[in-house]
């Protein structure tokens, strides 16, 4: 396999992980304390990559263009199936309609700085839509080459935060203690859905082919470099400001806007935009792709200009609609997004993993993830965890982030 390809699917996988859930982590480890939220964030990159891991094993056994949904049904039945069309569709929309609405926002401000002109609200939201949705319509190399470029820009303006950010870094901010237990299991379901790149892996595979070898080395370096950029995104944030101060701030924007004027500096502010900026197109993309590709896999559409001018639409048409009439109550349902990826990125794996090995002979030759079963009940329960993190905050019985 070339090269291009090799660092294409790992930048594909960092740019897919390293998003809104990076913007989110300022705000849910506030509280926790460094060293606790660098352990939480190295226990979900081994979770994840474990069962991204998984994916891997079970993509060999299945034909190169093989999505969740006709592996499910292959392994589980037809249960199986449902099961993973639901939690990969409500997911990705979930997630599609965030980014458009968030994008778009940041849009619509820049297009009315350029202009001076008031523009309808929703004009930010339907252009970004449609580039981007046009870039996913002419498949995975050519998402390959634009996401190359917006990811080289993206670790360049993160670069540039963290320049001007380190110098304020304070070792006393970084030996706080957690200030509230609860929060510790209200932050688990950010940290993980901060690694959420699993609904990427079928197309990675098909646009790179069953080589195990490389497939492997893309899940584990494409994962790291996100694991290496959150832990010191960890170390400027958590130690420019205390953790009382981190705990004041509500969202990403009043998280830059605390800073910025803490340290009277609009310099980090703009930088901090255009990572954001970046960091929601790159994770657009990747998202979007995998639900592309997985529509394409159920419609049964080919390649063809009409098939994927339908798949596009299937795409990209309900988020946008989501996204330009329905923000809030959409907003509400991304409070589910955790369990949904925990369906998809734990629970079904491990479970189409168990199968498989049961149909596979014992001197099966073909690769597969250390750990035995051990690591698949593992697996599960720190699914279990999640998902009752996430219920117990929303139950109001451990403190909500934020």
């Amino acid at each position: 396999m070339s090269q291009g390809k090799l660092i294409g699917s790992m930048l594909i996988i960092a740019g897919t992980t390293i998003g809104a859930g990076m913007l989110a982590l300022p705000i849910a480890s506030a509280g926790l304390g460094f060293s606790t939220a660098m352990l939480l964030l190295f226990m979900a990159w081994l979770l994840m990559t474990y069962t991204a891991l998984l994916m891997i094993e079970l993509h060999q056994y299945a034909h190169v263009e093989a999505l969740f949904n006709s592996l499910a049904k292959s392994l589980l039945g037809k249960k199986g199936q449902i099961i993973a069309n639901s939690s990969m569709i409500f997911l990705f929309y979930a997630l599609c309609a965030a980014y458009i609405a968030g994008g778009g926002s940041q849009l619509q401000l820049k297009l009315v700085q350029w202009t001076s002109v008031e523009l309808p609200h929703q004009t930010g939201s339907i252009m970004f839509a449609i580039i981007f949705g046009a870039i996913i319509t002419l498949g995975t190399a050519a998402v390959d080459k634009v996401n190359r470029i917006l990811f080289l820009i993206k670790i360049i303006a993160l670069a540039s935060v963290f320049y001007m950010l380190t110098p304020y870094v304070q070792g006393k901010h970084l030996l706080e203690m957690p200030i509230e237990q609860g929060l510790i299991l209200s932050a688990i379901p950010v940290m993980f859905t901060a690694f959420g790149f699993h609904g990427s892996i079928p197309s990675i595979v098909k646009y790179v082919g069953l080589d195990m070898k490389s497939l492997r080395k893309i899940m584990i370096i494409g994962s790291a470099l996100p694991l290496g950029i959150y832990l010191f995104w960890q170390l400027v944030s958590q130690g420019v400001m205390s953790q009382s101060s981190l705990m004041k701030n509500e969202d990403f924007p009043s998280f830059v806007s605390g800073i910025s004027t803490m340290l009277q500096s609009p310099n980090i502010s703009n930088a901090v935009t255009i990572f954001a900026d970046l960091a929601l197109a790159t994770s657009f993309l990747g998202v979007s792709l995998g639900l592309f590709d997985f529509f394409s896999d159920t419609l049964s559409k080919g390649n063809t200009k009409k098939d994927r001018l339908i798949t596009g639409l299937v795409t990209f048409v309900p988020p946008l609609a989501f996204a330009l009439f329905y923000p809030k109550g959409f907003i509400m349902a991304l409070g589910y997004a955790a369990i949904a990826l925990v369906i998809l990125a734990i629970f079904l794996p491990v479970a189409m993993v168990w199968v498989q090995r049961k149909q596979s002979e014992q001197h099966d030759d073909n690769y597969r993830v250390k750990g035995s079963s051990v690591g698949l009940a593992v697996a599960t329960l720190s699914g279990v965890l999640i998902i009752s993190a996430q219920c117990l905050q929303m139950l109001g019985l451990i403190p909500p982030l934020g």
